[in-house]
């Protein structure tokens, strides 16, 4: 079977729309999830230029699914992966934003009625490595659905990252997935406010040395914000301050840093670990110099990581 027609990077979870509280009596409304979010920062980087990176997954046919699609098309995902369904959409009702205060709408949402069966046939021939994460794991019964996509793949070969991106809506009921996508995962992306969250604690460094011991093997992207990052990776370390930008919005500088590191992993292997994390920081500040979850481009990236 001809597999050069699919992308060989797939993200698989949630896209939602953000309602962004302005003032008393104005509302916003911005397409977002943390894994189609990771998918477009794929497709901007340049990951399969021909035919663009996918994120698989359901959203709406209403006005807010359609403006979801319209920004996948425009970010040149692959549409045949996106599944548009006849049911309400997904909402983060962001109420608040300092301090952050938010709630989802969506019972029984489109994308909890996700089919991967119906996905393009032939395309885990071709696949070589699928994302998942965000709040589409903490979601029944999509998170069934997704790990077990993810136990699939596991068995083609595919390598798999995770990003679980900590919400509220992670209580003790989340610890199991957690360590079943830690166990499957080759790539694991979390924050320290991500380790505060999941094991609810203030003890960091022993969340973090529990997130280890589910999966050894695996490198581990930990982030701290302005405070840098490290990368755990082959039996090596490497440490970097953030890079000095001028930051016009933090909104998806996350996601870009886990696009960056896949990026930089999936082509550019013999990277030495430093220089993949340098890549992944490189990529998160290219993201904040713009207004919005604005996936950075490989020239925005590439600035920053060869001036620094």
């Amino acid at each position: 079977m001809n597999t050069t027609n699919f992308p060989t990077f797939v993200a698989a979870g949630e896209a939602l729309t953000d309602m962004i509280r302005v003032d008393d009596t104005h509302w916003v409304s911005k397409v977002g999830g943390s894994t189609w979010n990771v998918a477009r920062v794929m497709a901007s980087l340049g990951q399969d230029s021909a035919q663009g990176s996918a994120f698989a997954g359901s959203i709406s046919r209403d006005c807010f699914g359609q403006d979801l699609q319209r920004a996948s098309a425009e970010a040149g995902l692959d549409l045949r992966f996106l599944q548009q369904l006849d049911y309400s959409p997904l909402l983060a009702i962001v109420h608040s934003a300092n301090p952050p205060q938010y709630f989802f709408v969506g019972d029984n949402a489109a994308d909890l009625h996700f089919n991967p069966a119906q996905l393009p046939s032939g395309w885990m021939k071709a696949v070589q490595w699928v994302h998942f994460g965000g709040i589409s794991l903490a979601r029944q019964p999509l998170a069934g659905k997704l790990i077990a996509l993810a136990r699939e793949l596991k068995t083609h070969g595919v390598k798999i990252s995770y990003d679980p991106n900590f919400r509220v809506l992670m209580d003790q009921s989340y610890d199991a997935t957690l360590r079943t996508m830690s166990e499957l995962a080759d790539v694991i992306k979390v924050s320290d406010e991500d380790l505060a969250g999941l094991f609810r604690t203030n003890d960091l460094d022993a969340a973090f040395d529990t997130l280890r011991s589910f999966n050894p093997a695996a490198s581990i992207l930990y982030t701290r914000g302005a405070d840098g990052a490290s990368f755990y990776h082959h039996d090596d370390i490497a440490n970097e301050a953030a890079i000095k930008v001028n930051v016009v919005d933090s909104v998806g500088a996350g996601d870009a840093a886990m696009g960056g590191l896949i990026y930089s992993l999936l082509n550019m292997p013999e990277r030495s670990t430093a220089e993949h994390l340098h890549f992944a920081i490189a990529s998160g500040a290219a993201a904040c110099q713009y207004a919005g979850a604005t996936p950075p481009t490989l020239t925005m990236v590439n600035l920053l990581y060869e001036a620094h």
